[in-house]
């Protein structure tokens, strides 16, 4: 759009002529996503300082009938954080607004805007001698807000649970411009209908999140890593089963990944080694850890992978002796999705089952997608300890990246099909934004869209809050 444009006019009023970008040498940065798979235009690309420059933001575009993207750090994996092709579209970068408002010791609650990085966010929570839980490969350029909007979850779900369950309140700006303040660090607050979970996980289409009230927990006094082999997804799980029952809930993260996963990481991630030489179908990495002092962890660990391994459960475990081995252990899984990359063309999926079903749906799908694509390579990982599997398949050795990725469709209806019989879900963290939004409206319940519908109707009226993301234009 040319600098006459009445809508830049009025952002560049409302937020200052610097944080108001209109060329396509300062909007590239915001107008392509991670993956590449959805780059887009622009009509401007507005940055607020403040929860009222938001709001008028959101107002001023309502009155000029543009539709408005909220994004926070770009680091969507689903296409939902950028804007279309017909440049009509702007985008509200929420980057700026990075204050951490409040943290409060005795309250176990730290107050942030939407732009805060994850990663400050949890060295703020330990410089206070507590632990904001939440951890991703993205935490050094994820905001807390887009974290919100799209449920994140992470490693440690199975003890801490996810983004819905770290946040006592949020603050939003609705699509008319008006603010709802549901701020209040209130751990019970039984006052009618629970707003803010409308809000967390809408992928910004119900609303602009600008802060959030975050638990937090007591730090870890002490931690024990350990890299398993096992032999089969059945004794993964099994394996979780036994620890959990003798270290009960301080079993923080449990992670799985299949042989060809940690080989692509020892293929193209430097210095990355696995550290056992025993060979190994599948690969546990978990993560115990204690709040109480005097305790006597490790010794405990090591019982209990010992009872594992006299069940046949784990074939060969390295139990890591220094927090340089626990990161070099972690260092595999996080540069999974990287090295797959490097190794080629793929087709992901980030999916969940039951956590009883998990071996099902591995033997289930495995057949049917080697028989679709011969020789295509299985590239499964994730956080089994609460049943999500990022699903992968890296084409076959020496194939071609444009045949391979023409049958992305037929991959995909095999892999939902099956999570759908399971009664899974064909997204468990990354959201839906566009990538996934014609398997959501066939696998979701069509009364439960009908509803998202209504809802959408009701907050957002003229469908100008990240539309076509998660639920279809209208």
């Amino acid at each position: 759009m040319s600098a006459s444009d009445p809508l830049v006019e009025a952002l560049r009023t409302i937020a200052g002529p610097a944080n108001v970008l209109v060329s396509a040498s300062d909007t590239a940065a915001y107008v392509r996503d991670w993956r590449g798979q959805y780059p887009g235009q622009a009509r401007a690309v507005v940055r607020p300082a403040t929860t009222g420059e938001v709001s008028a933001i959101v107002r001023a575009c309502a009155q000029h009938r543009a539709a408005v993207v909220p994004q926070g750090g770009n680091t969507g994996l689903t296409g939902g954080s950028t804007p279309d092709e017909t440049g009509r579209e702007v985008v509200l970068s929420l980057r700026r607004m990075n204050r951490v408002r409040r943290v409060d010791a005795v309250d176990n609650t730290m107050t942030v805007e939407a732009g805060v990085i994850l990663q400050a966010v949890q060295q703020e929570a330990a410089r206070h001698g507590r632990l904001f839980p939440l951890s991703l490969a993205a935490e050094g350029s994820a905001t807390i807000g887009g974290n919100l909007a799209t449920n994140a979850g992470g490693e440690h779900v199975l003890r801490y649970g996810n983004m819905r369950s770290l946040t006592l309140g949020i603050e939003v700006v609705l699509a008319d411009g008006r603010v709802l303040d549901l701020l209040s660090p209130l751990y019970k607050d039984n006052t009618g209908y629970d707003l803010r979970d409308l809000f967390v996980g809408c992928e910004g289409t119900l609303g602009v999140i600008t802060a959030a009230a975050l638990r937090l927990f007591p730090a870890p006094r002490e931690q024990v890593t350990a890299w398993a082999a096992v032999d089969t997804p059945g004794h993964a799980v099994a394996l979780l089963g036994a620890l959990r029952e003798r270290l009960g809930e301080r079993v923080t993260a449990f992670e799985l990944l299949v042989r060809e996963a940690v080989a692509q990481v020892e293929r193209h991630i430097d210095g990355a080694r696995n550290p056992l030489a025993t060979p190994a179908p599948w690969f546990v990495l978990a993560e115990i850890s204690e709040t109480s002092p005097g305790t006597d962890l490790r010794s405990q660990v090591e019982a209990a992978l010992a009872h594992a391994h006299e069940q046949a459960l784990v074939l060969d475990v390295a139990i890591a002796a220094s927090l340089g081995q626990a990161e070099a252990m972690w260092h595999i899984r996080d540069h999974v999705p990287d090295a797959q990359t490097r190794d080629g063309a793929s087709i992901k999926h980030d999916i969940a089952v039951p956590l009883s079903c998990i071996a099902t749906f591995l033997e289930r799908a495995a057949p049917e997608l080697l028989a679709e694509i011969p020789g295509v390579r299985l590239v499964t990982f994730g956080h089994v300890g609460d049943g999500n599997l990022h699903y992968n398949l890296s084409k076959p050795v020496g194939a071609d990246d444009g045949s391979f990725l023409a049958r992305a469709d037929a991959v995909h209806d095999i892999v939902y099909r099956h999570v759908a019989r399971l009664g899974g879900s064909i997204s468990a963290e990354h959201g839906i934004g566009r990538a996934k939004q014609a398997a959501f409206l066939r696998y979701k319940d069509p009364v439960a869209i009908d509803i998202m519908r209504a809802v959408k109707g009701v907050l957002d009226p003229a469908h100008l809050l990240n539309p076509g993301r998660l639920l279809p234009r209208d």
